[in-house]
């Protein structure tokens, strides 16, 4: 049973995540009885090997903990309070190519929320943001988030153009979203490891930040606006990274 200071959090992704960053924060993880396939295995393996306790549990039960059978039989009860992450335990669990969502000045907590949502959609391992100038992780965010804030890692640096080099360092490429780009996100390839930065509306990216980039690249536009909600252009862009790894995997 969580207390107030402990809460839980569902799913493969979410889980393995935390046991991968922050193993000490995990108290017990509950995994579906009738499930033994690999991927059960695997997360069982890495929990164990965290020296946390795992619990077979019936998928009642998991239902019960989170209030919602999307759990896909693996239930983590965590310390509820926060931890502060930094952008390396992100870069250093990742077992597959980054994807990473950045914020530029997105200050509304409804706009942060909604990425986080559409991040976690699309599979983004983090989103980072500046620590000024941008929306805090508050209850609103939380809610707007629909859950994504508790699977998808929160970055918050304190200089922007310095963490877009430690990625690009890591190896991951930054791009950069304005609208007066020569390129087209779909003439980019993005099955690497990728960054996406994008800037508030109507503001777009901060000299610097568009500096730093390694490549500026644009939404094509068909209409009569100009511009997106930073939450539309983040799944438009990162959707255009899974599509491309989908159709690049053998």
């Amino acid at each position: 049973m969580a207390s107030s200071t402990t809460r839980h959090i569902y799913g493969f992704h979410a889980v393995l995540a935390r046991l991968r960053q922050s193993p000490d924060s995990v108290l017990e993880v509950h995994v579906a009885a009738a499930r033994s396939d690999a991927r059960a295995r695997d997360l069982i393996a890495q929990a164990e090997r965290c020296g946390v306790k795992v619990t077979p549990s019936d998928v009642d039960r998991l239902q019960r903990l989170v209030g919602t059978h999307h759990h896909q039989g693996v239930v983590a009860r965590i310390d509820g309070r926060r931890r502060e992450l930094k952008l390396a335990d992100v870069l250093e669990t990742l077992t597959e190519p980054a994807l990473l969502l950045v914020l530029d000045g997105v200050t509304d907590p409804h706009n942060l929320g909604a990425c986080l949502r559409v991040a976690d959609g699309a599979g983004a391992h983090a989103v980072i943001a500046p620590k000024d100038r941008s929306a805090g992780l508050n209850a609103t965010a939380v809610k707007v988030a629909s859950g994504a804030a508790d699977h998808v890692p929160y970055v918050t640096v304190t200089n922007l153009a310095r963490s877009l080099r430690e990625m690009q360092e890591a190896g991951v490429w930054v791009l950069g979203a304005a609208g007066d780009a020569a390129r087209s996100l779909y003439e980019v390839a993005q099955t690497g490891p990728t960054a996406w930065v994008l800037g508030a509306e109507g503001q777009g990216l901060r000299r610097l930040t568009r500096e730093t980039c390694d490549e500026l690249v644009r939404i094509p536009m068909h209409g009569s606006v100009d511009s997106l909600n930073v939450s539309v252009a983040s799944g438009v862009c990162l959707f255009e990274a899974r599509r491309q790894r989908a159709a690049a995997a053998p």
